[in-house]
């Protein structure tokens, strides 16, 4: 009987020792989790003012406002050190510098619990910063800290950063919001597909221009409106492209399938055609130093809304003419677009370098160096088949 017990024992013995638990844990409680970093061109925030008044500073020069946003609240019954009400379940806080790594070590010597970036959610630069300091001067902190990880999203803000990260619901953590705010991608083509970190890394290093997601604030509600242009040359942004605009590149890039068009028909009364499906397709072509695009562009939806009372759409005749007027504003669109890419800002971001790099991978090479100069003289031509497959649930 011993025998067989004996055995039985050691095992279980070399288990408890072997399960200890881990010995280096810290307690949730007794972490600064950040789940949001606003970047913002260097403005002193109230207490940094005063403590400089005092004397209190070391050697730096004011470029950048950082601000994380850290979760979970200690309750303390009074206001946070950054303003934000009692019961708010985040608290801002700002530092500013020139070196992010420097900045978030200050905030050590003002706060309780060390700041860890483990669960970091977004990352908002403003235009403003953006023009002054390249996308890769910025990004360069995060990129390299382990403890941030690559699946982060990046976004730029009209006006201060700081502002997408406050939010007048009390049970709303924005910057969670806002990477929630992504699910409606499959409702509109107005939201681009997010911009991580790890992809982030990629188009910087490869200078290529991109655009990235534009945030805009306005009474404590964020949305989103909107892309930014980031030159791929110099890292700085450029200009925006406003929803319609948006909405276009998704399509022209394949990443977006839904979304409305709207036109006036012969009444001038507005019609909605809601998209189904579409599909895209970029020819790359190259004579010489001459490179054009031929660009093929297919959906297929419903005319969801009219406001015409007098006209019967699903005939056979105003079904056609009103395939023919959202065809027409599809076009106008699309042409808007490329416009401002070609002539305004001279930056591809909408994919035709990556279609002459796989079809002429010959002309590729000799115009890669120097690629946004060349896409702005391109000739782009575009064909366009729209057709309205049904009429919603209601016909006459």
């Amino acid at each position: 009987m011993y025998r067989r017990l004996l055995p039985l024992i050691l095992c279980l013995s070399l288990l408890a020792a072997t399960q200890t638990g881990c010995w280096s844990s810290k307690e949730i409680e007794d972490l600064a989790l950040y789940t949001g970093l606003a970047l913002d061109k260097g403005e002193l925030t109230k207490a940094e003012q005063e403590l400089e008044d005092k004397g209190i500073t070391y050697s730096k020069q004011n470029k950048i406002t950082a601000t994380i946003q850290v979760i979970p609240v200690k309750t303390t019954g009074s206001k946070d050190k950054q303003g934000g009400q009692q019961g708010t379940p985040y608290q801002n806080v700002s530092g500013t510098g020139d070196s992010l790594l420097e900045i978030f070590r200050q905030y050590s010597i003002r706060n309780e619990r060390p700041i860890v970036g483990h669960h970091l959610k977004v990352i908002v630069i403003s235009a403003e910063l953006l023009k002054q300091q390249s996308i890769g001067q910025l990004m360069d902190f995060v990129l390299r800290d382990n403890d941030i990880r690559p699946s982060s999203m990046v976004f730029i803000s009209q006006g201060r950063a700081e502002e997408t990260m406050v939010s007048k619901r009390s049970d709303e953590v924005p910057s969670v919001h806002i990477r929630q705010m992504l699910r409606n991608r499959s409702r509109t083509s107005k939201v681009l597909s997010p911009m991580i970190l790890s992809k982030l890394d990629a188009l910087i290093h490869s200078k290529r221009s991109f655009a990235l997601q534009n945030l805009v604030t306005a009474d404590g509600e964020t949305e989103f409106a909107g892309a930014a242009v980031v030159k791929g040359g110099t890292g700085h942004w450029v200009g925006n492209l406003n929803q319609e605009d948006t909405e276009c590149l998704s399509w022209l890039t394949g990443k977006g399938d839904t979304g409305v068009i709207k036109a006036y028909d012969w009444d001038n009364e507005p019609m909605t055609y809601e998209m189904k499906a579409m599909k895209s397709k970029i020819k790359a072509r190259s004579d010489g130093d001459k490179i054009r695009f031929e660009v093929s562009i297919e959906t297929e939806g419903r005319l969801i809304e009219t406001w015409n009372t007098s006209s019967i759409l699903s005939s056979g005749d105003n079904t056609e003419k009103a395939a023919k007027l959202f065809e027409e504003k599809l076009k106008q669109m699309m042409e808007h677009m490329i416009s401002k890419l070609q002539q305004d800002y001279k930056a591809d971001v909408a994919g035709f370098g990556d279609a002459l790099s796989i079809q002429q991978p010959r002309a590729w090479k000799k115009v890669e160096d120097h690629w946004d100069e060349v896409f702005s003289r391109a000739r782009i031509s575009f064909k366009y088949d729209l057709k309205i497959t049904d009429f919603g649930s209601f016909t006459e």
